[in-house]
């Protein structure tokens, strides 16, 4: 069975993260939900909607895979984190973490 992997990340690494979906999927065969858009601008009522809807991503996950180009890591990915472990799903980071 393949596994379900949301991707997490800065958006600020956008063009990191679709290609890292793509690698996922072709070398792994993994089914990739990702979230990149074409935009930065959003209201606070998008940005919540957003928000709830990529917590939703993570929970029909098997794992997520966190894009920490730099090992940077932000506040919004560091929640989607913390909702990861909370739910018991497999981490995987672009770069090791100490």
């Amino acid at each position: 069975m393949n596994k379900v992997v949301t991707i997490c990340g800065s958006m600020r690494f956008k063009d990191k993260m679709m290609e890292v979906a793509k690698e996922l999927e072709i070398k792994n065969k993994y089914i990739v939900i990702q979230c990149v858009y074409t935009t930065d601008k959003f209201s606070e009522e998008e940005q919540q909607i957003l928000a709830d809807l990529h917590y939703k991503k993570i929970e029909i996950s098997d794992a997520i895979y966190v894009v920490n180009v730099n090992v940077y890591i932000g506040n919004s990915t560091s929640k989607e984190i913390e909702q990861a472990k909370k739910l018991g799903k497999e981490i995987m980071y672009l770069e090791p973490i100490n």
